[in-house]
């Protein structure tokens, strides 16, 4: 009886401090995260994003200040925080990447098919990335706030549900094997769960957001792409109807939260 107790004294100490160790790396890693919040690289991105925004460029040597992001041409202030969002001029609901491809091919005149082949962090793909990060930091604070009063974009959301739980691929993963519920994390990672309004600058709301981990900025399409390829799923292709209606998803699910984009993440 003796021995007994002094095992689970023992793995009741060693347990504490596994907790206290882990405590102790997660609040470093937050301390981190404030010290370079101060310097944002992401700020770079915006900058570069509102004189891409400004410049006349394509084939049309237009620029696109006359691009409709739901709020009417040329207004960009708190329409990040509306995305996706059904247009009718494209008959689709849409994210802000999507909808940046639409604005390039009709104001540009560029070839959009070419933009979404080409690889993240690449020529157009760059432009497109630091385009959303200035529309994104024009409603930082703001709270998210989709439509869902059109048929198309409450499809979209029920869509973007069942493909958030859909499992498949080699390790039968789906989005929720990571993000269905409270409280969990790979590693020293918190992972928010994604079904429910997650709070004020958490998952959806973070997005575009800076990588420390590889120097880049990474937009919503770049997210779920990894997330896709996490899961050994093969990915649905940039801007697609797949991708949108996950991101309709988890924007729905935002309702509320303030938008604290361009973020800095791990």
């Amino acid at each position: 009886m003796k021995k007994a107790m002094t095992l689970l004294v023992l793995g009741s100490l060693a347990m504490a401090s596994a907790h206290a160790q882990k405590s102790a790396a997660v609040q470093s890693i937050e301390e981190y995260r404030a010290m370079l919040a101060d310097g944002n690289p992401a700020e770079l991105f915006e900058a570069k994003g509102e004189d891409l925004w400004k410049q006349k460029r394509g084939p049309k040597a237009a620029s696109l200040e006359k691009c409709d992001l739901g709020q009417g041409p040329g207004i960009v202030k708190g329409v990040f925080v509306t995305l996706p969002r059904y247009f009718a001029d494209t008959n689709k609901v849409q994210d802000l990447e999507s909808r940046l491809l639409t604005c390039m091919d009709t104001l540009q005149g560029l070839n959009v098919a070419e933009i979404a082949k080409t690889g993240f962090g690449k020529g157009e793909q760059k432009n497109v990335t630091a385009l959303a990060t200035w529309i994104a930091a024009e409603s930082r604070d703001m709270k998210f706030n989709l439509p869902q009063a059109h048929a198309q974009e409450q499809v979209a959301y029920e869509v973007g549900k069942r493909l958030f739980f859909q499992r498949g691929g080699p390790h039968d993963f789906s989005c929720a094997s990571c993000h269905g519920a409270d409280n969990w994390r790979i590693r020293l990672q918190d992972l928010p769960n994604l079904t429910k309004n997650p709070g004020d600058g958490i998952g959806f709301a973070a997005w575009p957001a800076y990588r420390v981990s590889n120097g880049q900025m990474w937009g919503m399409q770049q997210r779920l792409n990894d997330c896709y390829r996490q899961q050994r799923f093969p990915y649905p292709g940039f801007a697609s109807d797949a991708t949108v209606a996950l991101a309709t998803y988890l924007g729905v699910n935002s309702q509320g939260s303030k938008s604290v984009a361009p973020a800095l993440k791990r």
